[in-house]
């Protein structure tokens, strides 16, 4: 789409003649959203915010639009509130990190789909959303979209149960739904609780050691700030390609990221390997096949 920005003006928002793409993003004060909005800011669109609370998102520019909508009690003219959106790029979701509780399948899959299934039935014609590798399962190795879902633990449930659904809506309603299947992902921002925060914790407080699993096992990592460009390059194209895992599809153990990030980093402590328990919830070596990642990012 074409666009032409005024004279003297720096922002892309500013357009004349010409009718910006316009997307709307929830969750974009969480730890993914905040990047995936950094970038969306940097694409020549119209951005609307969807948010339960505005003061969740300080420090965001003060020209985009926000509009406060509490996902659990959203009504029916949602999609006129956020100006009728081209795209939706969906990230909210609550009850992380405990994959384990079953707040994903009782409380989320049916909110989360109730809003956006009126989305959808409001006019809505391109969705994303973003999913996770714990579809998969137990499952090892190399995992490609067309394996079949086994999720093993109540978040990986709620997520698939919630791509089915969405996918039995479009026989009926015709819209494009992106599928985004996130795998490991780190960088500024997250919570306190993953591998990386904790490693920078120890290392700011003195700590001479770092405690960890024994490390071997193999998995796939990516800085968010690709996580986000992938996600934004995918919405933008506006196509429906279902299922994507957002991947680097190179297997890496978690004991050498863990090294790479001291050598890196010119930090210096010792690693106790081996005193947590391997987690029982995802199998020991698994990664994303990124063939078709690949393939839609040469789709233009």
């Amino acid at each position: 789409m074409g666009w032409k920005i005024c004279n003297g003006c720096a922002r892309t928002s500013c357009v004349i003649g010409f009718k910006l793409t316009k997307v709307a993003i929830t969750g974009a004060s969480g730890f993914v959203g905040r990047h995936v909005l950094a970038e969306l800011i940097l694409h020549p669109v119209e951005i609307v915010v969807m948010t339960r609370d505005s003061s969740h998102l300080a420090g965001v520019d003060k020209n985009l639009r926000v509009v406060e909508i509490d996902i659990e009690k959203a009504g029916k003219d949602s999609y006129e509130r956020l100006g009728r959106p081209d795209i939706l790029i969906h990230l909210a979701w609550g009850g992380l990190p405990n994959y384990r509780s079953l707040h994903h399948t009782e409380i989320e899959l049916p909110v989360q789909y109730q809003f956006l299934k009126t989305m959808v039935e409001a006019g809505l014609p391109s969705l994303v959303v973003t999913g996770t590798c714990f579809e998969y399962g137990m499952q090892s190795g190399a995992l490609s979209e067309g394996m079949e879902a086994l999720p093993d633990n109540p978040y990986g449930c709620a997520k698939n149960l919630l791509r089915q659904k969405l996918e039995r809506l479009q026989r009926t309603i015709n819209f494009n739904l992106n599928w985004l299947r996130l795998f490991y992902v780190y960088g500024e921002g997250q919570a306190k609780t993953a591998l990386l925060p904790q490693l920078k914790a120890a290392i700011e407080h003195g700590d001479k050691v770092f405690n960890m699993s024994g490390g071997e096992q193999l998995r796939d990592y990516l800085p968010i700030s690709e996580v986000a460009r992938l996600i934004i390059e995918i919405a933008l194209k506006r196509k429906n390609y279902g299922a994507v895992n957002i991947c680097s599809g190179s297997p890496v153990s978690v004991r050498s990221l863990v090294e790479g990030w001291l050598a890196e980093n010119g930090w210096n402590i010792q690693l106790n390997l081996g005193h947590y328990p391997y987690p029982d919830y995802e199998p020991m070596d698994f990664w994303g096949d990124r063939k078709r990642l690949d393939s839609i990012l040469l789709d233009v």
